[in-house]
């Protein structure tokens, strides 16, 4: 009887210990505008066990990519419409939102904070506020190719005979050129692709510019891309473009559709990010699994290794009427359990307990391993983007001139021309100098 009663005792205290917290924002609904795409869905899932041990709901009311949120964003910022709770952010468009989110630090544990990696906590600091936490989805690009193109020994002999050169997994942006010319069969396989608008193609640029060793904007951030550097950078676009070496829609293409193209088993290079190493390698989903090489992003003229990189994380905004639940919510979609969810299909987290978790559980697989020695070496030499709330602005204006040249109806020196001078009216506009 009194084993009985001990049993009982301690199951009541297991309860007891199970159920603390829950039901603790009962009757909350949060709202919440998040980042849509293939790399970022597998999270949610998660969102319905918060729910449960917090009595609250969240309502999705936004799922986009984050050049559509950003246009959301501002849109509600102007309406006066920011009373959703929690957005999904990224360090490349964080400090455009000066007054939309809220500072975490004052809702969140100083000891949760200080287990991410610092760096990315300091990126995540704006003018003393932490905006954001991030989630596991450090971004810097890698190289993934198709292993057998470099296994054909016929392609080997006819690519030496042209270029003069092993083949081999491209080193250089020169090289990748090259083996993209050389491999493009249109329209049934093309050598490379590239995400042709928004953000996406301005980060490229300013990526090869700094690898060829010029600056995108300098330290006053006065345009600086109209430079040798700049020229030579845009020039590898336009010559990818009119070789037929890239698929004719790349000018419309954005992440998912990169993703979705190295996959699919007709794109021989594809410079892209970590979240798609799981994606690329699951027979499942895609046609290349089993035939995927990684290796670390190419260098620029200057022998200098492309790094753009960035990561994303979630924010509450000032306006939430709950901040607090906002807060845990984004708490426990950063949390170790969800990092280790999200970095298992390959992204790289940003906390550093979740760091060596991942490497321990990659040590016996060799696909696994490959992805961390590269994006680690890329990540070497990563650069977030020039630290002006006018990136995404500047960006704006110079990648319709950056498609003009690749489509042809501009001369290289023509664009950067008009994507500089209208760079340096707009931030003259603004009063940055």
């Amino acid at each position: 009887m009194k084993r009985s009663n001990l049993q009982l005792i301690l199951a009541a205290l297991l309860v007891s210990t199970a159920s603390a917290g829950a039901g603790e924002f009962d009757g909350v609904t949060l709202e919440a505008k998040l980042i849509g795409g293939e790399q970022y869905e597998k999270l949610y899932g998660r969102i319905a066990e918060w729910e449960t041990n917090t009595g609250a709901t969240v309502t999705i009311i936004s799922k986009k990519n984050h050049f559509e949120l950003d246009k959301e964003f501002k849109s509600d910022i102007a309406a006066g419409t920011t009373g959703w709770c929690v957005g999904s952010n990224h360090s490349s468009f964080a400090s455009q939102y000066p007054a939309l989110y809220t500072d975490l630090s004052a809702l969140i544990p100083a000891e949760t904070v200080a287990e991410f990696v610092q760096a990315n906590i300091s990126a995540a600091t704006l003018d003393g506020k932490l905006v954001m936490l991030p989630r596991a989805q450090f971004d810097v690009s890698a190289l993934y190719y198709q292993k057998s193109l470099y296994e054909d020994a016929d392609k080997a002999a006819a690519f030496k005979t042209e270029y003069g050169y092993d083949l081999a997994p491209p080193e250089t942006w020169d090289q990748f050129r090259e083996q993209a010319e050389f491999f493009a069969d249109p329209p049934n396989f093309y050598g490379t692709q590239y995400a042709g608008k928004d953000e996406a193609i301005n980060g490229r640029f300013y990526e090869l510019i700094v690898a060829n060793g010029g600056k995108m904007l300098n330290d006053d951030f006065s345009p600086a891309f109209n430079s040798d550097a700049g020229k030579e950078a845009l020039q590898w676009f336009v010559d990818l473009y009119k070789a037929g070496a890239v698929p004719p829609g790349t000018t419309n293409y954005l992440w998912d559709d990169l993703g979705n193209g190295f996959a699919s088993g007709t794109i021989a290079l594809n410079l892209d990010w970590p979240g798609w190493s799981g994606f690329f390698n699951d027979p499942s989903a895609s046609t290349v699994a089993g035939n995927v090489g990684v290796a670390p992003a190419p260098k620029g003229s200057a022998g200098v290794r492309t790094g753009w990189s960035g990561f994303h994380g979630f924010s509450v905004t000032e306006d939430c009427a709950n901040k607090e639940a906002a807060a845990s919510l984004v708490d426990f979609l950063t949390n170790e359990d969800s990092q280790k969810l999200e970095s298992s299909a390959g992204p790289l987290p940003t906390r550093t307990a979740v760091w060596d978790y991942v490497i321990e559980q990659a040590k016996d697989d060799a696909y696994k391993n490959e992805v961390l020695q590269a994006f680690q070496e890329t990540a070497k030499t990563a650069f977030p983007v020039p630290p002006t709330p006018y990136w995404i602005e500047a960006g704006n204006l110079i990648f319709p001139e950056l498609q003009a040249a690749i489509l042809g109806d501009k001369t290289v020196d023509e664009a950067l021309a008009d994507a500089s001078e209208a760079v340096d009216e707009m931030m003259q506009d603004n009063g940055v100098y």
